[in-house]
């Protein structure tokens, strides 16, 4: 229980519930603020996976929730009725229940929440878990992707500088908003997300089947799945009996057609993705891999396969908590070759693999919890709510 506790609004225009990164992080980061005393309750869509009983208030917009889920990324849906509905919403959650502060996820919920508050005196703490001049490229080709780039970097100088206090998930976003946009470092604090310890802790690896690699979550294209499966296609022709085990709710198609060309469709299985199996299909898995080479935030996956205890192979854009050689091996990105050579190596020496493994779990369960950046961010609040 925190000493002084505050009426929060958590605003997250995003599916929610869902397993992936942005999601996770609202759910986990909202009950933990709830369970240090505060007064919370969420601002977000109509759309997400499943229904189950929160801790807190859910208001969405347009009602009810719609099972379902919406690809990653700015889309029309979004920014024309999604948006413009969460700001009418939220203005109707200010007037009924005004709060002590606003708790805004993503860039979304960051311009949702500015244009709800208006000229009301309520601080705005940014939840930043990216950066738009790295994202923005990943959802175009050609020439557009310089131009997003520039625009990206635009708005990463002048939307945050608008919250009160800016909360980071990585000391990368950090660094980025105070050396390269001149931020106020006494107003940009790191709170990297957790793991559910509960769920990984008694995971036994004694069921391991070799040969077999994990990759969980979603194939948008900056996840960098093209690249494992040119990684995989490599090592399969040292190691024949390698698979690829894939559990995701996204559309493997086009994925499975170069796939196909590749001569590898036949080692991968594609399977749903549910939290409630995910432990149990860490625990079996031989080597978790994590391809995305842009990543200014922290995936929750890599998290995940630490705090199971799996051997990772991660390009380095995304490694973030991993020591090469120490608790995972990291490529440089986009090199596909040490990737397939990363993985031949884990494979054919499962004692150093589970030693990394091992010393990845120790990482993770030891220091990386919700409670932890909860209590960071109570900090935050702390300082910038008026007494």
């Amino acid at each position: 229980m925190a000493d002084r506790c505050f009426r929060i609004t958590v605003v997250a225009a995003c599916p929610f519930p869902a397993r992936r990164g942005t999601p996770i992080r609202v759910e986990r980061l909202t009950e933990a603020f709830q369970d240090l005393g505060n007064d919370v309750e969420l601002v977000t869509y109509h759309i997400g996976q499943d229904e189950y009983p929160m801790a807190f208030p859910i208001h969405r917009v347009f009602g009810e929730l719609k099972p379902g889920t919406i690809a990653p990324g700015p889309t029309v849906a979004k920014l024309m009725r999604y948006d413009p509905a969460m700001v009418r919403l939220l203005k109707r959650r200010l007037l009924a229940r005004p709060p002590d502060l606003i708790y805004a996820h993503h860039f979304e919920g960051l311009l949702v929440a500015l244009a709800a508050r208006g000229r009301r005196m309520v601080p705005i703490v940014y939840d930043a878990h990216t950066m738009l001049a790295s994202e923005l490229p990943t959802y175009q080709s050609g020439p557009m992707k310089a131009a997003s780039c520039r625009f990206g970097a635009f708005l990463d100088r002048a939307l945050p500088s608008r919250a009160d206090h800016v909360v980071t998930v990585t000391e990368d976003i950090r660094t980025a908003l105070v050396e390269r946009h001149g931020f106020d470092p006494d107003k940009v604090t790191v709170a990297m997300n957790g793991v559910e310890v509960d769920e990984f802790a008694p995971i036994l690896r004694d069921e391991v089947e070799p040969n077999t690699l994990v990759y969980t979550g979603t194939l948008s294209r900056y996840q960098g799945f093209g690249d494992l499966l040119t990684s995989f296609s490599i090592a399969r022709e040292t190691c024949p009996q390698l698979r690829l085990k894939v559990y995701t709710n996204g559309d493997f198609d086009s994925l499975g057609r170069q796939a196909e060309a590749l001569g590898i469709r036949g080692s991968i299985d594609v399977e749903p993705d549910t939290f409630q199996d995910l432990p149990d299909r860490l625990a079996r898995g031989a080597i978790a891999v994590l391809p995305r080479s842009v990543c200014d935030g922290i995936p929750q996956k890599l998290l995940n396969y630490m705090a199971a205890g799996m051997p990772v192979v991660a390009y380095r854009g995304s490694a973030k908590v991993i020591e090469h050689e120490a608790n995972g091996l990291v490529a440089e990105n986009g090199d596909t070759e040490a990737f397939a050579q990363y993985i031949l190596r884990l494979v054919n020496d499962p004692e150093n693999a589970e030693r990394l493994g091992a010393n990845a779990r120790d990482k993770v369960l030891g220091t990386m919890n919700w409670q932890a950046a909860a209590r960071t961010c109570q900090g935050v609040f702390d300082r910038i709510v008026s007494s």
